[in-house]
């Protein structure tokens, strides 16, 4: 059974505008998790809620099977960065290096010389006020700053807003070394499809404060298929998980099944051979989640 970093159990915040909740929910330890779901669905609520910048009004979460409801000790905060997709400004008057050396003060794993080797990377000048930087200078130094402190649990929301190309991917391959060779635990919230392509493991719908299930990607991408087939109106009804289909001439129809193995072995069994099968992209597996086409 895989060990879980995280876990929702039961968990419900109260928003002005949005109730989150009940959320059970677990974050694998050692994968990149990935939230996924429209605007307002609840997302940073459950990213704050790891973080532990608010409480759960009803409901505990758990960082590694232990629960504190009194507040994280210092060491397990230590062991948590977190980069908010908008950042505080109690920081502005401050030049970075001083922010550095206070947030190094912090964290006893804080690594200066993988901390100058990201902003040399992303390319961000030193010396600077951090109210002078750019929103993509600034979110260079924060990412930077989180990936410095080698945490055990990297909580990430929108990473990428502001990054260019460049800052972008290695942004994405030191989030996955992270994970590969120091055994992190990654918690991204992201509306990018390829950043979700290409780092994560798993995948969990948010959607109007629920969660809606946790699944493997490539699992997930196993199940979404585009088909056409002999139109057989019968055998069409019978087709497991589908969420769209279509009559594309007089003799042949078109269907989107996300059940592709109930599908598969129905044609077998019914003697249809497929004239065209297409694996679905990711964007269009999460958009059929989303509306409701797939359960767990």
């Amino acid at each position: 059974m895989e060990k879980a970093a995280l876990e929702w159990k039961q968990v419900v915040k109260k928003r002005d505008r949005m109730v989150l909740g009940p959320v059970d929910l677990k974050l694998y330890d050692n994968y990149v998790t990935a939230l996924i779901g429209r605007n307002g669905s609840g997302k940073s609520t459950l990213m704050k809620l790891a973080a532990q910048l608010i409480m759960p009004d009803e409901g505990e979460v758990t960082w590694y099977g232990q629960s504190y409801p009194q507040g994280l000790p210092t060491d397990v905060r230590a062991s948590i960065a977190y980069v908010p997709e908008n950042f505080a400004s109690e920081e502005d008057s401050l030049k970075m290096d001083d922010v550095a050396a206070f947030r190094a003060a912090w964290y006893p794993k804080w690594d200066w010389q993988r901390f100058e080797e990201l902003l040399n990377r992303f390319d961000v000048p030193g010396g600077k006020k951090m109210s002078k930087l750019s929103k993509g200078q600034r979110r260079k130094f924060e990412i930077a700053a989180a990936l410095a402190i080698r945490p055990k649990l990297l909580l990430l929301d929108e990473p990428s807003s502001g990054l260019d190309p460049f800052a972008w991917k290695t942004m994405m391959n030191e989030i996955r070394r992270c994970v590969d060779e120091d055994g992190a635990s990654v918690l991204l919230s992201t509306h990018i499809v390829e950043e979700v392509r290409r780092m994560a493991d798993y995948l969990v719908l948010i959607d109007k404060g629920r969660s809606l299930g946790l699944l493997e990607k490539d699992a997930l991408m196993d199940r979404g298929r585009e088909i056409w087939i002999g139109r057989d109106d019968e055998l069409l009804a019978e087709m497991p998980g589908v969420v769209e289909s279509a009559i594309e001439s007089e003799g042949m129809v078109r269907f989107v099944t996300l059940d592709y193995a109930g599908s598969s072995a129905l044609l077998d069994e019914a003697g249809v051979k497929p004239i065209r099968v297409r694996a679905l992209e990711l964007d269009e597996v999460m958009e059929h989640w989303m509306n409701g086409g797939l359960s767990n």
